[in-house]
This record gives structure tokens, sequence and C-alpha cells, in this order.
């Protein structure tokens, strides 16, 4: 089975449930923190994230998928709507740091990108920081290519925003 595969690395990937919107913006808010210094702001545009996604949120055309090992969540990935017809917008993705390297943020980010495949969307993009280098070669690893990069001050650092995009 190939990496990523999520009977080859031992978890099951899943729907999130209720209360999992909640709980994929406190781990990736902590874990930020500790990992990169980054402040409550950050977690403050998490909960807009997901209060949005929730409020909003169409079966047909948006989703979450938890990745999961004896009953712990491994991380995490949604699908919303983008601000373009006919894309995707891949939000909120996170993998525990325990689960990293087992192949569980690649196998989110495909079901996420076959989900919106099926759901009719033409492209899917993404927002990422950097800083963030092994989520980006994650996405590179995936078919995103970089579209564009803006310099901005933010959750208490500056950073190097990054826009990708995937056609599918």
């Amino acid at each position: 089975m190939r990496d990523g595969d999520p009977e080859a690395g031992g978890f099951a990937l899943r729907p999130t449930r209720i209360g999992e919107v909640g709980l994929a913006i406190s781990r990736q808010a902590a874990l930020y923190a500790a990992e990169y210094g980054w402040d409550a702001s950050f977690e403050a545009l998490l909960c807009e994230i997901g209060a949005q996604f929730l409020k909003t949120f169409d079966p047909a055309r948006e989703a979450g998928f938890a990745a999961e090992r004896e009953g712990a969540v491994l991380g995490m990935a949604f699908v919303a709507r983008g601000e373009e017809e006919g894309a995707a917008k891949l939000r909120m993705v996170y993998v525990e740091p325990q689960a990293r390297g087992m192949g569980v943020g690649a196998a989110l980010v495909r079901a996420a990108t076959d989900f919106a495949r099926r759901a009719g969307y033409a492209r899917m993009t993404l927002w990422t920081n950097d800083v963030l280098a092994p989520a980006r070669r994650l996405y590179e690893r995936e078919g995103f290519s970089l579209a564009r990069r803006e310099p901005h001050r933010s959750f208490g650092v500056d950073l190097l925003g990054e826009f990708w995009e995937k056609a599918l």
C-alpha cells in the first residue's frame, strides 16, 4: 500500500462529528502557538473559519474529515465553498505531532480533494504560510501549485502568506 493510505498507517478516515470543528480549532491553535509562536489572533481566525463553516454548511458542497486511531483524532481537514465560482477551499488542515510521518496529512488532503471533485468543483485553493514547510511540501506532492505570495504581519509575527491551487 502506498504512503498516505489509511490502512498502511494504521488509522481510519471518517467524516467529522459534532464538536470536532471546535476540537480542530483548539488543537491547531495550541499546536501553532507551541511550534511557531503564533498568538491568540490565529485562534480567532480559526474560530471565524469554523463558525462560517458551521453556519452555512451544505453537505453537498462541504465536508470535514478526521483521521482516527483507537478513538483518538490524529488530524483533520475541511472543504468549504470558495469565494470564486467553481472553487473549493481546503481549510484548517492539521496533524497531531505523534501522527506526523504516518501519511495522515496526505490521506486527509486526498479525501478533501476527492470530495471536492465529486461535489463538482473545478479547482481547489488554500492559503498557508511559508513557515509551515511540511504542509507546503505535502500540498506540492498532492498536486497543488503556488499561485502567489504576500508578506503580512499576523498572529504576532512577520509571515509570507502563500496561495496554492489545484485543478480537479
